[in-house]
């Protein structure tokens, strides 16, 4: 199994109307793509000292390698884009793909 990881920091003054965006619109999109199986959403509740914000880590199950990656070329350019436009420089993230063993 391929696990597609997005590790986010969003700023406070965004933070529960990124969730709620995230819980109604954002996830039940990238299901829709028929490219994952499941996907789970977590927030971190350990702070570096130096942190602001609030970071989350959704991490995406999908069963190969190839629906990865036609998740990335085909829906993913136009779901990050969405992102931006909500919230404008009010995020950073970051993304990983990580195989179970």
């Amino acid at each position: 199994m391929i696990v597609y990881n997005v590790t986010i920091n969003v700023h406070d003054d965004v933070q529960e109307e990124y969730v709620k965006w995230m819980k109604e619109i954002h996830l039940p999109q990238v299901m829709a793509t028929g490219m994952f199986l499941n996907y789970s959403m977590y927030q971190l509740l350990t702070r570096q000292e130096d942190e602001e914000g609030t970071t989350f880590c959704i991490q995406y199950q999908c069963a190969s390698m190839e629906d990865y990656e036609r998740y990335a070329a085909e829906f993913a350019p136009a779901l990050k884009e969405e992102t931006n436009k909500k919230f404008p420089g009010k995020f950073y993230a970051f993304r990983s793909i990580m195989e179970a063993i």
